[in-house]
């Protein structure tokens, strides 16, 4: 279908009538990783850039990853009437609580508990496909379970999560997330 060198008009709108979109990640060595992300956790800032909220769970691989590579890639699908696939490809750097541009880019979305990085994606190619081949699916709404989970840990909770659970990738390398 096409490729380009940014995200126009048309990527734009596909990308934000979403409900889901696929993080993809790979260190030099170790395990690719890929993962759907939900809720209200992605902005378009402009033609190049795509930021994201990683929120807390099991494993922290994409934060790890971009600590030895910074390679990511988006991919949205639509499972709706007009098929089509978009794939946004790029580097990408974790900004955490901690970090000055934090405050400035958590702004930008809804506050929520387990936010634990934005991931600032540089996008330098978008590719587009058909998605003839994806299924239909019909959106019912988004899952309250995380967001609930964590906002019984509270604040702490969490750090000791991260602590016990998000500071090593699955390959036993560091994640950045302890200070």
């Amino acid at each position: 279908m096409g490729k380009f060198t940014l995200i126009d008009k048309e990527h734009r709108a596909f990308i934000e009538q979403q409900q889901i979109f696929f993080v993809a990640t790979a260190a030099r060595e170790g395990r690719v990783n890929v993962a759907p992300k939900g809720m209200d956790s992605l902005r378009v800032l402009g033609p190049n850039r795509i930021v994201w909220l990683n929120l807390t769970g099991a494993e922290n691989e994409t934060a790890a990853h971009l600590l030895d590579s910074p390679r990511m890639t988006l991919m949205w699908c639509s499972f709706e009437p007009n098929p089509l696939i978009l794939r946004a490809y790029g580097d990408a750097v974790a900004v955490h609580p901690r970090d000055g541009a934090w405050e400035q880019l958590y702004g930008l979305f809804p506050s929520t508990p387990g936010a634990r990085q934005i991931l600032d994606l540089n996008v330098n190619m978008v590719l587009t496909s058909c998605g003839f081949g994806v299924p239909l699916f019909e959106f019912v709404g988004q899952r309250e379970t995380l967001n609930k989970w964590a906002g019984k840990k509270g604040e702490e909770g969490l750090k000791q999560y991260w602590a016990e659970y998000n500071h090593l990738s699955l390959d036993g390398e560091p994640t950045g997330i302890r200070e």
